[in-house]
């Protein structure tokens, strides 16, 4: 007899014997399995006999049902029958792998020593095959889950480029990804988090070009923690990121595989987590969130003059409204002396300070974003278009706003939405009010000195140890080949060499021929 125990995640151990006596091991199963109405069990016999009892247990409708069906009922109940020995006369201890090598026609299938081992692959969608005589158990690979299947991305739209992101399904994503990438050494390391869920995450990278600090770092900190479920991406990427109380991701999120792909050959890992189309690429620093997906697709100059309108916009999605208070506030007499006429103009029978202006309309903005996305999409879009210019025109005629707030805060929303990455535009929404709350304290010197205390939080931010400002520091450290894919596009001939993630020794990615080699 084989002793197992489950330990739950109060610290409650029971202690559940595995028996060579089938009926024993039925009873501990269904006790653990008590109530659960969606759990399939039967009990049927093999050989010509039907002396001889087997055992199978699944979740309905998280299992292919033709597997089980051709594979191993009709298998054991009805083909086992017709070999030329009866079961009956084969020995009693030959009878678990004659049933196991000869009697099963799926592939995937393992052998399991005790119950926790059970109850985990019926929970994972698999099926567990009991068999008398025996203290183990085999599982046999079922799994079907209803998922979505591959759709196209909805947060990462690009014009040229693949059509395809992630599901919800765990192997779905991996399979996109290996797609892309050929290679013996595309690695899968894969485990599961959550004591209660036993969520599979699983982690990607190519052998060779991941620096093995990194992968060591990643793995040590997934086995740091022990929670009761992980349910999205989002909630990993809170427990293993290095600085918790910055506002800024220190982790690149994507739906889209070529990202992950690409991301991968760059010597980075992927980590993707089961029950959710987002995927988690780290290292990560300022500057990747900055490329799209389609900045590789198209020419390098028109690619070029759109990531430096994205930095641009970022300037103007965290700073224009702090930088409209200092001015016209504090210092309007460094405006042209007809742009300050032209704003007096605009605020004139407005009876609340700039300040309050702004602010009241950034968090009428913010209400209409939050309202148009929690609402049916037909509907949500409607009510930001329709929302955002009967609120900002009707404000403007009751004298409660001037126009040029109502110009500053379209602006300011649409900067935001033209840099790609989302996660860092949520940063922006957060410490645009910082800087208007330091512009309207002290002017041109608060909106500085918020600047300032900025550009030394991202200064002091790390992503696996390396600095989140790379290549605009410490750019020597690769030789400053990073900086030619920063605030422009090289020409694709001329990026030779993998950006700074990557191992040092596998730094080349590119080798041009010349004429007569």
């Amino acid at each position: 007899m084989k002793e197992n125990q489950i330990t739950h995640n109060d610290g409650h151990k029971i202690i559940i014997p595995f028996t060579k006596d089938i009926n024993e091991n039925i009873k501990n199963f269904e006790m653990l399995f008590e109530d659960c109405q969606d759990v399939v069990k039967r009990r049927f016999p093999i050989g010509k006999e039907q002396d001889y009892w087997a055992y199978i247990a699944y979740i309905d409708v998280m299992i292919d049902r033709n597997i089980i069906e051709s594979s191993i009922l009709d298998q054991l109940m009805v083909q086992v029958r017709q070999v030329p020995k009866e079961l009956g006369e084969i020995p009693i201890e030959r009878r678990f792998d004659f049933i196991k090598n000869g009697g099963l026609t799926t592939a995937d299938i393992k052998e399991l020593t005790s119950m926790d081992e059970v109850s985990a692959a019926v929970l994972s969608g698999d099926t567990v095959l009991f068999i008398e005589g025996y203290d183990k158990a085999i599982m046999i690979a079922t799994k079907g889950f209803p998922n979505r299947g591959v759709q196209e991305p909805d947060t990462e739209v690009v014009i040229r480029g693949s059509k395809e992101g992630f599901s919800e399904a765990f192997r779905f994503n991996t399979v996109l990804i290996r797609r892309r990438i050929r290679d013996t050494k595309l690695k899968v390391k894969q485990s599961q988090v959550g004591v209660r869920s036993r969520t599979d995450i699983g982690l990607m990278y190519i052998e060779g070009l991941v620096r093995p600090s990194i992968l060591k770092e990643i793995e040590d900190r997934l086995t740091q923690f022990k929670v009761d479920a992980i349910f999205e991406s989002g909630q990993l990427e809170q427990l293993i990121e290095d600085d918790w109380k910055s506002v800024f991701p220190q982790f690149q999120v994507t739906q889209r595989p070529d990202k992950a792909a690409s991301a991968i050959l760059e010597g980075r890992i992927v980590l993707i987590v089961d029950n959710t189309p987002f995927v988690l690429i780290l290292p990560a620093t300022l500057n990747c969130f900055f490329q799209a997906s389609e900045d590789y697709y198209n020419r390098w100059q028109i690619m070029s003059a759109i990531r430096l309108l994205r930095y641009i916009a970022a300037f103007f999605a965290i700073a224009l409204p702090g930088l409209y208070i200092a001015l016209t506030t504090y210092h309007p007499s460094m405006l042209p002396t007809t742009l300050a006429f032209s704003f007096a103009a605009s605020r004139e029978g407005v009876p609340f300070p700039a300040v309050l202006e702004i602010v009241v309309m950034e968090l009428a903005f913010e209400l209409l974003r939050e309202a148009g996305i929690r609402l049916p999409g037909p509907i949500g879009s409607t009510i930001g278009i329709v929302g955002g210019l009967i609120i900002g025109q009707s404000a403007v005629e009751a004298n409660l706003v001037s126009p040029i707030i109502v110009i500053v805060v379209a602006l300011t929303a649409i900067s935001n939405f033209a840099v790609p990455g989302q996660s860092l535009t949520e940063a922006f929404r957060i410490l645009k009010f910082f800087i208007i709350a330091a512009s309207a304290t002290l002017g041109l010197y608060g909106f500085w000195l918020a600047l300032l205390v900025i550009l030394i939080h991202l200064a002091s931010l790390k992503s696996f140890n390396l600095p989140y400002l790379l290549p605009y520091v410490s750019s020597n450290l690769n030789d400053y080949n990073d900086l030619g894919d920063s605030l422009l596009r090289p020409p694709s001939f001329l990026s030779k060499k993998r950006p700074i993630f990557t191992n040092w020794r596998e730094r080349r990615k590119l080798v041009i021929k010349k004429k007569g080699e």
